[in-house]
């Protein structure tokens, strides 16, 4: 990720630093007090292996440090500037930051200390603290060579562990070395691991004089520059890493029940009929259900365990329709949050088949993934993949491979040529696998629905169909802020909007609108907890509760009520084609887990009853990707999938972040356990259930 903040962030927008002052100078071998010799260099930032941004890092003549870090991400992407001044121990005791972030809003941050007492400033926080100890600030916006000088002051501390500022505390554990060789040369790194900054541990590569070498993923790394091609070698041991951790889990917190495990008391919620039932007994056998039915009616066999669930709501598992793995915090998030089944819709092809095994396997934790490839086209918007298609011939390869590997799906992404498409929805559709994405640039909603597409991602899309006249190229960030400057003249009550939903009522298309995502870029605001993350804040990691108050797209002066508005009209939007009979999927597209539960609370702020809610996020998902003959409900012979609630989310669909006992696959989970091995804090309900007891 790009700063220390963003690592701490699941899902997180990469922030940047921009150049204030003159450019920066040459690199210079003089040592800066508190950075190392290579720190001093050039680096380049990749995204699925394809540079798309640099980090320079510089000295002045009076012994600063400046850093520049700009990358440009379809469109997006930051532009910033770091002046720091860093002790003899390498803690900073300057930092100031200008220049502007990921959504282009202007950023200006400033940290320092002086006589002991540390004042911090940013566009989202404030604040003072007198300070008795050596401690490192997190800087708000931040850039990748931060992580190298919190490195090296780690392993200079005391018990390599340093307080954070404002708040936290994180360590340093050394993982092991690799020599890497490269165009005829060799050099030896070693991989650190941070605790304290995230859900999970964060990599950090430094090298033989202690300089900042690399960090970061799959999706998004910064690597000195000339060592570009050594990024896949890093990234294989960071995730043999990361899987030995996960079985480690798997083994202390996945639990096989010894015989049958048994429910008791439990209300069940039936889908079918949108309704909880009375008192019921389930017996799971195995990783199926082997038996549902009224308290009492059904013996308890000697050998069984027994979950006592009386005055809680037993669900089938959820599903989360848009998701882009996370492998590690992401998998144990959903399993705590109760998501048993997911739908990938871009990834790492390699990671995710490795991941996905693993979690049907049952040696890692994980959901059941269902797996969607990922198509776009090159040029300068090009999303984070290896899969760019520019011709037939390639787009028919590129289907196929994923056919090959087990995909049921195609996501379509923004710069995919529009003569292209037909040729991707014919290839899909021969092979059985469903069709869905972005509308392509120049293209229409209504046109890729007529071409054969089976799913719309993202409601603005959605809304775009109705301004194609005003924004043709969809692939920059005009695809979210043409909406709001565009709205009034959309009527959602006029006979053209009805047109095109009775059109997709009549080619029977899915809709996800991924809504929780929508209403942070429209909604939050710099400095002001998010909306989506207010009721769970307080539970988080302090770096990563941080991460949440950076508000959300660049709010131009006159239109904050347009903002507001187009996230009204797209909650109206979501009602109008639940009435016209289209079928909702709820995806999240963000934070594992909790941003589910908060985009079945936004279905249910729309006007949908809970109870349709809760359908949509089991049978109906199940429906859609054709497994209802296994999961979404609680019946016998289906596989055991679900979850136990304090609370009935039927009627009061906040209840659903209640969630104390996960069953997937016949594995007993408690979801206090799992956050608790990600840092987060347990509910109160959460923290109290009961283990099961054995009869």
């Amino acid at each position: 990720m790009a700063s220390l903040l963003a690592i701490a962030r699941a899902v997180a927008l990469v922030v940047t630093l921009l150049a204030r002052g003159a450019e920066p100078q040459a690199p210079q071998r003089q040592s800066i007090p508190g950075v190392a010799r290579d720190d001093v260099a050039d680096y380049t930032v990749l995204t699925a292996g394809r540079p798309f941004g640099t980090q320079t890092v510089r000295r002045t003549a009076d012994g600063e440090c400046r850093v520049v870090f700009e990358f440009n991400d379809r469109g997006r992407g930051p532009r910033l500037t770091q002046r720091a001044v860093l002790d003899a121990a390498g803690i900073p005791t300057l930092i100031e930051t200008e220049g502007h972030d990921y959504w282009k809003k202007p950023v200006r941050e400033r940290f320092s200390i002086e006589r002991r007492k540390a004042d911090w400033k940013s566009s989202a926080e404030q604040g003072s603290r007198a300070v008795s100890a050596p401690a490192f600030y997190v800087t708000f916006e931040g850039a990748p060579v931060e992580l190298g000088w919190l490195a090296r002051a780690l392993l200079a501390a005391p018990e390599r562990r340093l307080a954070l500022l404002p708040d936290g505390e994180a360590r340093i554990e050394r993982i092991g070395t690799l020599q890497l060789s490269s165009k005829g040369r060799s050099r030896m790194v070693t991989q650190y691991e941070i605790t304290g900054l995230g859900f999970t541990p964060a990599p950090v590569w430094l090298d033989e004089d202690g300089g900042f070498f690399a960090a970061g993923s799959e999706w998004f790394m910064t690597i000195r520059a000339g060592w570009e091609d050594s990024a896949s070698a890093l990234t294989a041991v960071q995730a043999r890493r990361t899987s030995e951790r996960q079985r480690s889990l798997a083994k202390a917190l996945a639990r096989k029940p010894r015989g049958p495990l048994v429910i008791t008391h439990a209300r069940v919620f039936e889908p079918e009929r949108l309704r909880m039932s009375p008192p019921a007994t389930i017996v799971i056998s195995g990783n199926r259900v082997a038996q549902v039915g009224p308290d009492g009616t059904i013996p308890i066999p000697r050998d069984a365990e027994v979950v006592d669930a009386a005055g809680k709501s037993v669900l089938p598992g959820l599903w989360d329709m848009h998701v882009h793995l996370d492998f590690e915090s992401g998998a144990l998030m959903n399993i705590a949050a109760g998501v048993t089944s997911v739908r990938d819709l871009a990834n790492d092809t390699d990671r995710l088949l490795d991941a996905r095994r693993g979690y049907d396997e049952g040696t890692t934790i994980g959901p059941r993934v269902i797996l969607a490839g990922f198509v776009d086209g090159p040029g300068p918007y090009a999303g984070p993949t290896k899969v760019l298609v520019d011709s037939p011939g390639e787009a028919i390869k590129a289907v196929d491979r994923y056919k090959s590997l087990g995909y049921e799906q195609i996501k379509i992404y923004s710069s995919v040529k529009p003569e292209l498409v037909p040729v991707i929805i014919e290839r899909a559709h021969r092979h059985g696998m469903r069709v869905s994405g972005h509308v392509p640039a120049f293209m229409t909603a209504e046109q890729v629905v007529r071409l054969g597409f089976d799913e719309l991602q993202h409601m603005n899309f959605v809304f775009l169909n109705f301004m194609a006249d005003k924004v043709k190229d969809t692939r920059t960030p005009a695809r979210f802020t043409a909406i709001p400057e565009h709205l009034a003249e959309v009527d959602l009550k006029s006979e053209r909007v009805g047109r095109f939903i009775a059109l997709l009522a009549e080619r029977k298309i899915v809709v996800d609108p991924t809504l929780n995502a929508f209403e942070e870029f429209y909604l939050d605001r710099s400095g002001t907890m998010a909306r989506g993350m207010a009721a769970v804040a307080d539970r988080l990691p302090p770096t990563v509760r941080r991460a949440y108050l950076s508000g959300g797209l660049p709010v131009p002066p006159g239109m904050d009520e347009p903002y507001r508005a187009t996230f009204e009209a797209m909650l109206r939007m979501l009602v109008a084609l639940h009435r016209a009979g289209i079928t909702l999927v709820a995806g999240t597209d963000a934070t594992a887990g909790f941003s589910l539960h908060r985009e079945l609370e936004l279905y249910a702020e729309a006007g949908l009853p809970a109870a349709e809610v809760l359908r949509i996020a089991t049978l109906g998902a199940a429906t859609v990707m054709h497994r209802e003959k296994d999961l979404g409900s609680i019946v016998p012979g289906k596989l055991a999938d679900l979850i136990v609630v304090d609370g009935d989310p039927s009627q009061r669909i906040g209840d659903i972040r209640r969630v104390e006992t996960v069953v997937k696959d016949g594995i007993l989970f408690r979801s206090s356990d799992l956050y608790r091995a990600l840092g987060v804090r347990a509910d109160a309900a959460s923290a109290s259930v009961d283990s099961p007891t054995s009869r």
